[in-house]
């Protein structure tokens, strides 16, 4: 790698880190996606927040309750605006997430690796949010114990 891949390559990683700690900032998080299934990792990244005490309440338009907790059809069903959402959904249900979370004024979204597609990336920037995909993961990222 030459010096200027290796100072964009940093540059990025610094972005991607500035990105993540703005997203870890905040006091309540919607996992969108979570699930009853400790098997799936919409249910993983719910336990993930609950393992480190943040508020993070579960979306899901099936469940009633996931892990003894009160599951929301959608964002907008929810009492209160979540400050972040974790996306754990397939790409093209992402994107409508992504209009959801910007018609509520959500301004960080973590699309988790398999839930982002390029169209879903590009209108939460064009809306202006901070984004996190492409890659890194919340359960590595704050530290998940099965």
């Amino acid at each position: 790698m030459d010096a200027v891949a290796q100072f964009e390559a940093n540059d990025e990683r610094r972005d991607r880190g500035h990105a993540i700690a703005q997203f870890l900032a905040q006091k309540r998080f919607a996992v969108v996606g979570a699930s009853s299934d400790r098997t799936k990792y919409g249910n993983k990244v719910l336990r993930c927040y609950l393992q480190h005490a943040r508020d993070a309440v579960p979306v899901n338009p099936k469940d009633a309750v996931v892990e003894g907790l009160t599951a929301f059809r959608s964002l907008s069903d929810m009492p209160g605006r979540p400050d972040a959402v974790s996306v754990v959904t397939p790409p093209k249900v992402t994107e409508s997430v992504v209009e959801e979370a910007g018609r509520l004024g959500i301004r960080h979204l973590w699309m988790q690796p398999g839930a982002e597609s390029e169209a879903a990336v590009a209108r939460a920037t064009a809306l202006g949010m901070n984004v996190i995909a492409g890659g890194p993961c919340l359960l590595v990222a704050l530290g998940y114990r099965e």
